[in-house]
């Protein structure tokens, strides 16, 4: 293929990049974002394949089967995997992608000569800097994705690991990588390649460690722009321009969702690397029962009140996800709409385990996107709300976060869900949230308890309807 024509092609892959970017930022629109975003990759992927095609049949047996096996892969697990798990499988696939970055580099640094950056002991000074670069931010997304993966999925705790030195540690760890980065640009030392890969890979997973699930949709945000770092500076060492254009466009985007979940919990995004919430100050660990009294109801009370309501807010939270409520609070909310009830659903930006979990469940259960709301556009309508709904949001509804400055959760902007006329809390028990904070919410004069499984005690009100 001609290099000008494959150039042309590449733009317009990348237009396709920014149309499905554009298209994901409202739920009406997505599914063209996602459309978009499949023709552009199909473009791109058939470009370098007609650019640069493999030279005997061998290699098009690789590349079909690479492209047969990871798409295969890729299509069972998007059928079998649950909503509520899609939080771990966005961490799985940044490791990949991390991963993927450092192999490309390490093929790069012994077969210089098949990518056009040099020969063997002589590779061009600015290839090995996208190399490096490349493969520093690769190993750091790699390890710091499995312990994402690892702590959303519960093979980890959620709950903060807090390190002895962890600080002096992971500063030390980053002056000795960049030591080593220019060491080996100058050089371009095999064993200095592999060592920085090492040291990248450990600090990657001392980076994520500490930090507490709370923080856990900043972590997933920033190593998504990792991820698209990594591949911009690969696609520099492979001379593509799709995989630079993508690249750039995922770790930006990246970059500023990490910003925007950061302002939404009035946090610095260098405070969630140095630790996150739930850290030396937290409360007690999930699962303590408060002595205090609670006011606590059952779904028949629930409903009856909220059938003599005029207003009610739902606030959905992880709890829904765990027990994949969403489609029984739909009908919940379908229930009190025909009763003449005014029904409308609150976001909080950090509720879930990642950016937009919640307006994903509430899409798959077709909740009406003009019934959706997030905090800034809600939050002054609860005071005239007869019933805030909350089911299994615990740290973004919880007061102490306004009004306790010893909490880790201070600062933070939360839904106001205590203005409401009456609260109805659906938990389990009285542990408290996965920042490790109890709830003042629930000790108030106006929120009732409904203790249980979230989805078990939404129907049972959606029968008392």
């Amino acid at each position: 293929m001609n290099a000008n024509i494959a150039a042309v092609l590449y733009l317009v892959s990348g237009i396709l990049f920014i149309l499905a970017l554009r298209g994901l930022s409202h739920p009406t629109t997505s599914r063209q974002g996602n459309l978009f975003g499949m023709v552009g990759m199909g473009i791109a992927v058939l470009t370098t394949l007609a650019l640069s095609p493999p030279s005997d049949v061998f290699g098009w047996v690789l590349v079909i089967a690479g492209i047969g096996i990871g798409g295969g892969i890729g299509a069972v697990v998007a059928r079998r995997i649950a909503m509520t798990a899609m939080p771990q499988l966005v961490a799985a696939f940044h490791s990949l992608v991390g991963l993927a970055a450092v192999l490309v580099a390490a093929a790069a640094l012994y077969a210089p000569a098949a990518f056009g950056i040099g020969t063997p002991g002589d590779i061009h000074g600015a290839s090995l800097v996208e190399m490096v670069l490349g493969v520093a931010i690769g190993a750091i997304t790699f390890t710091g994705s499995i312990i994402a993966f690892a702590k959303l999925n519960g093979n980890m705790s959620g709950k903060p690991i807090m390190l002895p030195f962890r600080h002096l540690i992971n500063i030390g760890l980053a002056a000795l990588l960049l030591i080593l980065i220019v060491a080996f640009v100058l050089t371009g030392s095999i064993p200095l390649f592999w060592i920085i890969t090492i040291l990248s890979l450990v600090l990657g997973g001392l980076l994520i460690i500490p930090i507490g699930g709370a923080d856990m949709p900043v972590v997933v945000s920033m190593l998504n722009s990792y991820s698209g770092w990594a591949a911009a500076g690969i696609g520099f060492t492979l001379g593509n321009t799709a995989l630079i254009i993508t690249g750039a466009l995922v770790g930006s985007s990246g970059a500023i969702l990490s910003y925007i979940m950061c302002k939404a919990m009035n946090r610095s995004f260098i405070s969630v690397i140095l630790g996150g919430f739930g850290g030396e100050t937290a409360g007690g660990p999930a699962g303590v029962v408060e002595t205090r009294p609670v006011k606590h109801g059952s779904a028949e009370d629930a409903a009856y009140i909220m059938k003599n309501a005029q207003k009610v807010i739902i606030v959905p939270g992880y709890g829904m996800a765990v027990a994949q409520a969403q489609h029984a609070l739909r009908e919940m909310g379908d229930l009190l709409k025909k009763e003449g009830v005014e029904v409308k659903y609150a976001i909080h930006p950090v509720a879930g385990r990642m950016p937009g979990h919640m307006n994903v469940l509430l899409a798959e259960a077709q909740v009406p996107y003009d019934e959706v709301f997030e905090l800034e556009d809600i939050n002054s309508e609860f005071a005239q709300a007869d019933v805030a709904f909350v089911i299994g949001a615990n740290d973004v509804t919880n007061p102490a976060a306004k009004t306790d400055p010893a909490s880790p959760i201070f600062g933070m902007p939360i839904l106001d869900v205590e203005k409401a006329k009456t609260v109805l809390f659906i938990k389990r028990g009285m542990g408290s949230g996965y920042a490790g904070v109890e709830n003042e919410l629930f000790f108030r004069d106006n929120t009732m308890m409904l203790f249980g499984d979230a989805k078990k005690v939404t129907e049972e009100v959606l029968k008392g309807l």
